[in-house]
């Protein structure tokens, strides 16, 4: 298994209520879908909020499938927290890093900080998760709490969102490769290989055509045998607004005209 990148954030500052929102970003909201739907106690999710926007959470570090801080209690202790994160095997990162490679905007909006939902998809369609599902986020405390998650392990997720939706990256490490081997990784890919080049059938100049001398015509087709007349006519089923006997003769018309052209007659009368 590849990945020991290792990053670390400093912890955010008390008094961070006037963020609005933990996550702006379609894969924030998704990341903290996947742990608040598998909370067993919301207040315990209402707390985890309150220590997050408060400074609660010490600095936070960021590795292969883990997430770990120190979180203050209001007890005043500290306690050490840890979200463990399913992280993707090396066949499965193999298939991610095609499905980017697979459209150059992909590489380029994930160091621009977005997560195109079509690369997302496109990652899916290979068998590969991307954003963490129902039950994929496990939370370990050191606090005496037996709540999934605790207040704490709830703070850090809530935190991570914040980071997770500044910088793409951080999920992409949590999930096993961190920014340096994953570019590492799309550099070593082999290049698209060049078209075959199109080779025009060799021809001849005009004055080289025209010189050709004519072609004989295929011989003419000897003439059909004369149907009988009744063989040309169809047979015709009365219906509405359609009379039998008169659709006959246009059709034997017709015969007789075409007859008539082939043989050279001239315009039929």
């Amino acid at each position: 298994m590849s990945g020991d990148e290792v990053l670390g954030f400093p912890a955010f500052p008390k008094g961070m209520t006037r963020v609005p929102r933990f996550a702006r970003s379609w894969w924030g909201r998704a990341w903290l879908t996947a742990m608040e739907e598998t909370a067993l106690d919301t207040i315990q999710l209402r707390k985890g909020r309150r220590f997050a926007y408060g400074g609660h959470v010490g600095s936070i570090t960021v590795s292969p499938g883990r997430l770990a801080a120190t979180v203050y209690g209001d007890d005043g202790g500290a306690y050490q927290t840890v979200v463990e994160v399913e992280r993707l095997g090396d066949e499965q990162w193999d298939r991610f890093v095609g499905a980017v490679t697979a459209k150059a905007g992909h590489l380029a909006a994930l160091l621009d900080g977005d997560v195109p939902r079509e690369l997302v998809e496109a990652a899916q369609d290979v068998d590969v998760r991307l954003l963490p599902g129902l039950g994929e986020l496990q939370p370990h405390c050191s606090c005496p709490d037996w709540e999934f998650p605790c207040r704490h392990a709830a703070a850090l997720c809530y935190q991570a969102a914040w980071l997770i939706d500044t910088d793409p990256f951080v999920l992409l490490l949590l999930r096993g490769r961190g920014a340096t081997e994953l570019l590492g990784d799309l550099r070593r890919q082999p290049p698209e290989p060049e078209p075959e080049p199109v080779t025009a059938p060799a021809g001849v100049t005009a004055a080289q055509a025209y010189a050709l001398p004519v072609a004989a015509l295929p011989p003419v087709p000897p003439d059909l045998p004369e149907p009988a007349a009744d063989a040309l006519l169809p047979t015709v089923v009365p219906g509405p607004g359609v009379e039998p006997v008169a659709l006959r003769r246009l059709v034997a018309d017709a015969a007789r005209r075409a007859r008539a052209l082939r043989a050279g007659s001239g315009r039929p009368r």
